[in-house]
């Protein structure tokens, strides 16, 4: 399998069926993509004023990708392999942003060293690395959706578990589903509540699978523990309903069981959890514990 890079001067602020890919890969390729800050790198100083910030470069994604044999109805099977972080993240707050954005007077800029594995808050507070990518997505099947919305397609999910070792599954809405991402993250909370986890540039490795006669129409990861179901919705709550829902579905298609014990099997054992609550749509994921996953028998992509 072939290995390929992609420089961070490939940048989208939208993922759509209608942009020119910047790569062409085989279904099975690794790629090392490139990426700027989900402010494409313009914050250098905490004294910078939030005004001279161009709010059209937000939240932009590296891409797309044409993966070779992708076809509408087929299932991307993304593996994340390493994430590389810069030496500095930047965190960002202020009125009418995150959830205490009614509260806050003045915007604030904090800039976060990257040291011996460590995020550097404050001189006695070091935080621990958790590296995670906050947008990658295909493209719609219509129209372009913002980088920063997340949806079916992907997009802005913020979700914590989307790291090193993960597998990301996303729907290919069209020929070469057009695989971006960006928007990483040196280690962020589950909900994102300032609006900012600790944003930064950095390299992602992945391998890229085309899952051909498994099609699922919504994102759902894959990691050591646990297998998830991710939604977005316009509230956290509709977005709690359709991430139990697309598990309870998943179970009842793939392994037989009765919805009645699916929905108790996840009441008894699985957990519902907050990706993030700042965005245009909220997003929350479904964890059921991977090994009941396989005493069910579900069927998960095996490649290699």
């Amino acid at each position: 399998m072939a290995k390929h890079k992609l420089a961070k001067s490939h940048l989208i602020y939208a993922l759509s069926p209608d942009v020119d890919p910047a790569l062409h890969v085989q279904s099975g390729d690794t790629v090392e993509i490139e990426t700027c800050d989900c402010f494409e790198d313009q914050i250098q100083d905490e004294t910078q004023d939030f005004g001279t910030l161009d709010w059209n470069r937000i939240n932009p994604a590296t891409g797309p990708i044409y993966i070779e044999g992708a076809e509408p109805g087929d299932l991307l099977v993304v593996d994340i392999l390493a994430i590389e972080l810069a030496e500095r993240g930047v965190m960002t707050t202020g009125p009418g942003l995150g959830v205490l954005g009614d509260e806050l007077q003045h915007n604030a800029i904090r800039m976060i060293p990257i040291d011996n594995g460590h995020a550097v808050f404050a001189e006695r507070l070091r935080l621990p690395l958790r590296p995670m990518i906050g947008v990658i997505g295909t493209a719609p099947k219509d129209n372009a959706i913002p980088c920063g919305t997340p949806g079916d397609h992907g997009g802005n999910m913020d979700c914590t578990r989307i790291g090193p070792g993960a597998r990301l599954l996303l729907p290919v809405n069209v020929q070469g589903a057009l695989f971006a991402l960006g928007d990483l993250h040196a280690a962020m909370g589950d909900g994102e509540v300032g609006v900012s986890g600790i944003e930064i540039a950095g390299k992602v490795a992945v391998s890229l699978h085309v899952w051909k006669g498994s099609a699922w129409p919504y994102p759902m990861l894959i990691d050591h523990e646990h297998v998830m179901t991710i939604a977005s919705a316009e509230t956290l709550d509709a977005a709690a309903e359709r991430a139990v829902k697309q598990m309870a579905g998943l179970l009842v298609r793939e392994t037989g069981i009765a919805p009645a014990d699916a929905v108790m099997l996840m009441s008894a054992a699985a957990n519902l959890r907050v990706c993030q609550v700042v965005d245009p749509l909220k997003t929350a994921r479904v964890e059921l514990p991977k090994n009941l996953a396989e005493q069910l028998e579900l069927k998960l992509p095996v490649f290699g």
